[in-house]
């Protein structure tokens, strides 16, 4: 732990997590819209389904930490939704079973403590066409549809709404961008820059309008060491320093 302790959000999911602090990413986006107001912590696993991250809740957030996150955000469905491989193997988990594995996932989170926060994330779309021009002559082959992540979206989405758990609606929400299928992704099923901007808009749009206490959006926190001090960049008449601590003029978007 590296003090002054700042609440802690975690991102928990699969390679869609594991890749968001790359190529203008959404978990790097949101390091920088926390930055000196919440540490943003990785916890992505590359082809991982929700039967794995289930088997590893206890060691991913044991429930005697010395701290707790302030705020979880979950993506798993992607490769849950799948189709099922003929050996048995592979990442595919039936609806049914995801729905309880996601359902176990919100009970183990919701026992950290009262003032842990959960997002869920559902299945985005995908690029159907670029998904098969891209396949790994190192894999079989990879069998994702817009049906099936459509089901595993609206499965996850009803049940939060059933449990009470915030939800972002990844498969509306990015085929509302104009050109999604070809801005959206980077091989058909991961997200770029512009995919990670959608997240980005959806999950601060949900820290804005939750009436969480405290609040958890990024204009309602404490920017840490933002008192003044001599040491601060000179003003133009010389006789003052400006406190630059919370200015935001280096982003391409105003992050609201």
């Amino acid at each position: 732990m590296v003090g002054p302790s700042r609440p802690q959000f975690v991102l928990f999911g699969s390679s869609i997590t594991q890749f968001s602090f790359s190529n203008g990413g959404w978990g790097a986006i949101l390091a920088d819209v926390y930055a000196r107001k919440a540490d943003i912590i990785l916890r992505g696993y590359l082809s991982w389904n929700s039967r794995r991250a289930v088997q590893v809740l206890d060691q991913i957030f044991p429930k005697d930490a010395a701290a707790q996150p302030s705020l979880v955000v979950v993506y798993f469905g992607g490769n849950d939704s799948m189709g099922r491989h003929t050996s048995g193997l592979g990442p595919h988990v039936p609806f049914p079973e995801y729905i309880e594995n996601m359902r176990k996932i919100a009970t183990h989170l919701q026992s950290l403590s009262d003032k842990t926060r959960i997002i869920f994330l559902t299945c985005p779309p995908v690029n159907e066409a670029t998904i098969h021009q891209t396949q790994s002559k190192f894999l079989t082959e990879l069998v994702r549809t817009n049906e099936l992540c459509k089901a595993y979206a609206e499965g996850c989405v009803k049940l939060c709404q059933e449990i009470g758990v915030k939800v972002v609606d990844l498969f509306t929400a990015i085929q509302k961008r104009d050109n999604w299928m070809n801005v959206c992704f980077t091989d058909g099923v991961h997200l770029s820059a512009e995919g990670s901007k959608v997240v980005v808009e959806e999950i601060l749009k949900v820290l804005k309008e939750a009436e969480w206490k405290p609040s958890l959006f990024w204009k309602s926190l404490p920017t840490e060491f933002a008192e003044d001090s001599p040491y601060d960049l000179v003003a133009a008449d010389g006789t003052r320093t400006v406190n630059g601590s919370d200015w935001i003029i280096h982003r391409d978007i105003m992050w609201d």
